[in-house]
């Protein structure tokens, strides 16, 4: 196992504004889906202020995955481009800092349990009375309101309860849930979208809004045509392993010497398949064969052949020829081929950036394009608190007395020597 070496980020053009420049962003976000959203938010160039609890601060710098600098994978990978501020929101003076922050936001986003933010006096009823421009963004497992508000969930909770786990697996096997938080990471698409669409609604109609993005809900959602079909059909959907719906064209076959994944998932890809690839124009004038339906029925009969043929050659000659073919076709790679591939080396999506008590940190580049307002040259996450003074300095004006006295009062958490106003 090696580490592997990683170029410098790639600057963006100096000239270039970003999508969001402008926009300020208090962020009481914490795991994945928060995260998630705000990072992305942050990404396009919104100021992200990530206010943390002083002990401790975010879950995710506790993760084991891996860490650099002191800091985890997991943090630094939902972080990027914030700046974080530590408050104790238990304790009044804090509270009163954070409701001046948002006095001036444009957004805020919250993820936390039930009920949190009302005892703070931080929830949308409380705050929007001042700032009517206000967009709120609520995160939860099953939503702020009806019975299941107060339940606590987690994304593989959304997972099997959503019916989403149990399309995962084989269909001899038990649900299997997907290894990354994919549930969390749609979550946090979804509401950073829904933050988009009521920033553009507050140009029309003048006013901000109250958003709510729940992973019940994304998970069901993310059922996909399985959930309409059964809607339709009333027939409970089973598991397909890597064949969806048994299609015995698409999923992984075994070359002599490794694994392949293809997806052949329409009748003019099977023909180029079994004539150009696999030279073998029997399987398609054979009843057996000859249509979609037939193929279905006979599922197991002709992948057995399918692999028989590509066993009996390797990898690259079969790539080579279903490439000649335009056949949908990959490697089935691990992380560490799949990082190491030309592919992401040519789009250039990992470099590493500064940090300042790791030196530098790896840095997969956000996925989203923008020609006219490319993200911003990312900066790496946030060390406990870091900004907290240079925040409450450049947006709130408050001097060095003030910060001294909320030091004073426990709202940075115990006094220190890193806490003290220097």
């Amino acid at each position: 196992m090696s580490k592997m070496p990683l170029p410098d980020y790639p600057p963006r053009p100096m000239d270039a504004p970003t999508a969001l420049d402008g926009l300020l962003v208090i962020d009481f976000t914490r795991v994945v889906a928060g995260p998630a959203c705000t990072q992305t938010l942050a990404d396009f160039g919104a100021k992200v202020i990530k206010i943390e609890n002083p002990d401790g601060g975010d879950d995710t710098r506790a993760y084991e995955h891996a860490e650099i600098g002191g800091e985890s994978a997991a943090y630094l990978s939902l972080n990027r481009n914030k700046r974080g501020i530590a408050l104790d929101l238990a304790v009044p003076e804090a509270r009163e800092v954070a409701r001046e922050l948002i006095s001036r936001a444009d957004v805020v986003v919250e993820n936390f349990s039930a009920s949190v933010m009302e005892k703070f006096g931080l929830d949308y009823a409380s705050v929007a009375p001042t700032n009517p421009r206000l967009i709120y963004c609520a995160i939860s497992a099953y939503g702020r309101s009806g019975p299941f508000a107060s339940r606590p969930g987690f994304d593989p909770i959304t997972q099997a309860e959503s019916g989403f786990m149990s399309l995962n697996g084989f269909p001899d096997g038990p649900p299997v849930r997907t290894g990354p938080p994919i549930v969390d990471m749609a979550t946090g698409m979804s509401a950073c979208n829904a933050i988009l669409l009521a920033l553009l609604a507050r140009d029309r109609i003048g006013r901000g809004q109250y958003v709510e993005v729940a992973l019940f809900d994304i998970a069901m959602a993310m059922t996909g045509f399985y959930g309409m079909a059964y809607l339709i059909n009333g027939a409970n959907p089973g598991r397909f392993g890597n064949s969806p719906n048994g299609s015995p064209t698409v999923g992984v076959y075994e070359a002599s010497d490794g694994p392949l994944y293809m997806a052949c998932a329409n009748d003019r890809l099977y023909r180029r398949l079994v004539t150009e690839v696999l030279e073998r124009p029997d399987l398609i004038t054979h009843p057996d064969f000859a249509t979609r339906k037939a193929r279905s029925a006979n599922k197991e009969k002709l992948r057995a052949v399918i692999a028989g043929i590509f066993a009996g050659d390797k990898l690259e000659t079969w790539m080579a020829k279903m490439k000649r073919a335009n056949i949908p076709v990959g490697y089935l790679r691990t992380v560490e081929q799949g990082f190491n591939a030309p592919e992401a080396r040519e789009r250039q999506r990992l470099s590493r950036i500064p940090h300042p008590t790791a030196g530098f940190v790896p840095n997969i580049a956000t996925p989203l394009n923008m020609e006219l307002t490319p993200p911003a040259d990312p900066a790496a996450a946030p060390l406990l608190g870091e900004h907290t003074k240079q925040v409450l300095r450049g947006i709130l004006g408050y001097d060095d007395a003030r910060l001294g006295a909320l030091a004073q009062a426990g709202a940075f958490g115990k006094l220190t020597s890193e806490t003290a106003v220097t």
